[in-house]
């Protein structure tokens, strides 16, 4: 365990209040209209300060992604627990997302900050590491379900994106799906993942 000595603890604590206070901003705001200066005033910190904890607007933002992340790993993992079965997990897996889309007060912001064309490279290399999680923790759960003889052998890998792509998809499209019917939704895109389309009895074409 690594303990902070005073000076780092006074950091790490101005550090979360800024993040706490731009959040707050973000959420009422949204991203764009949300100034270094606003959280200036809502902080009492200065410019100066906040570009020595975040590089600019835009770190903040990911920083509080990065926190989002965390959250949502955390809460997998006190939950995991209650599925049983590989399947149950994938099951899960699109439930939590769900949950998240329709409840988590970021959602908005995130939709406003990811349709911009403009990123710095920074970002775009902040969002490939968050990718990267994903795609790993897809991975090992899909490994866990072929070696448990619940999936068919393959490439975890390889299968992995193709589920993060799946439900990349339903998230970039719940906005235009009802509220009432998303958990069904993200349900139906993991049954369609691991059952397919294809009638029984009919043979696909190659």
């Amino acid at each position: 365990m690594i303990r902070l000595n005073q000076k780092q603890l006074q950091s790490e604590q101005t550090r979360k209040r800024i993040a706490e206070a731009a959040r707050t901003l973000f959420i009422q705001k949204g991203y764009k209209a949300t100034s270094i200066e606003d959280i200036v005033s809502a902080t009492g910190s200065s410019k100066g300060n906040i570009y020595y904890h975040f590089k600019n607007k835009e770190g903040l933002f990911l920083y509080l992604m990065e926190e989002w992340d965390r959250e949502w790993e955390q809460n997998w993992e006190s939950n995991a627990h209650t599925y049983p079965t590989s399947v149950g997990k994938l099951y899960g897996l699109a439930e939590q997302l769900a949950a998240d889309e329709l409840n988590h007060p970021m959602t908005k912001v995130a939709d406003e900050f990811f349709r911009q064309q403009e990123k710095t490279s920074d970002a775009e290399a902040k969002i490939a590491e968050m990718i990267a999680r994903h795609l790993d923790f897809n991975r090992k759960l899909l490994q866990e379900g072929m070696e448990r003889g619940e999936f068919a052998e393959g490439d975890a890998k390889q299968t992995a994106y193709v589920l993060e792509a799946l439900l990349f998809g339903v998230s970039q499209m719940s906005r235009s799906i009802e509220r009432e019917q998303l958990m069904q939704v993200f349900r139906d895109a993991v049954h369609i993942f691991l059952h397919g389309i294809v009638a029984d009895g009919s043979s696909p074409r190659s």
